[in-house]
This record gives structure tokens, sequence and C-alpha cells, in this order.
């Protein structure tokens, strides 16, 4: 699966509304043997959004798990060119590039997404649950 900004920041931080949820998706992951995908939108988001909101230590600490148990994604030229033609076809929407870009990857890789943005289910991308 791809994972989003969400799950792996709430995983972190117990006062998340989704910190329990995304707990318990994450031991999922683990019995399962699943394996997540980090694009490097995701993996720059996460870490700034930990270092502002829980510091640098916690920041850090995600930057060196993540280095060592997930694939980190770096996408191309294309994905973003696709990813911007995406969030035009949703003029009515606040689709952020990052989450485009996940679209793209999740959709030219036919992955899930591990996230809790309904902003997948209206790019019509396939959401892991």
């Amino acid at each position: 699966m791809i994972a989003d900004t969400g799950p792996l920041y709430a995983t972190i931080d117990p006062d998340d509304q989704y910190h329990d949820q995304a707990q318990s998706e994450l031991k999922r992951i683990e019995t399962d043997k699943l394996f997540v995908i980090v694009p490097i939108p995701v993996y720059l988001e996460t870490y700034s959004l930990l270092l502002y909101r829980l510091g640098f230590s916690q920041a850090l600490r995600f930057a060196r798990e993540c280095n060592d148990v997930a694939c980190l994604v770096s996408p191309s030229l294309k994905h973003y060119q696709t990813a911007v033609a995406k969030v035009a076809q949703f003029p009515d929407q606040r689709i952020t590039l990052a989450d485009a870009v996940i679209a793209v990857l999740a959709a030219e890789r036919a992955l899930p997404v591990w996230t809790y943005d309904y902003h997948f289910d209206v790019m019509r991308v396939q959401v892991w649950r």
C-alpha cells in the first residue's frame, strides 16, 4: 500500500484523533506483513508536521524508522505533471498536489492508499481500510 501523511503522523501523536485507529492498523500491517510505500513528499510532510508539533526528537525518530522499515519512492517529473492535471479535474475541491501525486502513484502501481483523507475517495482512489 502507499501511505499518506495522516496515518503516519497519527501513529506517533497520542493526541491525534486517529491515533488509536492508526496504531491498530499499524499492528495489522505488521501482523499481515504488508508492505508500505512512502512517497518522498509524504516522508517530508510527515517529518515537518512532527517537527513543528511534537519536536525534533520525534521527527528524527520517524525519519530514521521510516528509512529502516518503509520503501521510500521518489516521484518523477511525469508523476508531478500528471498530478497537476488530476487536481485540475476537481476545481471545487482543495486537493493538495502531494495527495494528487499519491493518487497517481497508487493508480500506476494498482495499490491502495492508507489514508483518512476523503479527497482520495473524491479522486476515486482505492483506500486501504
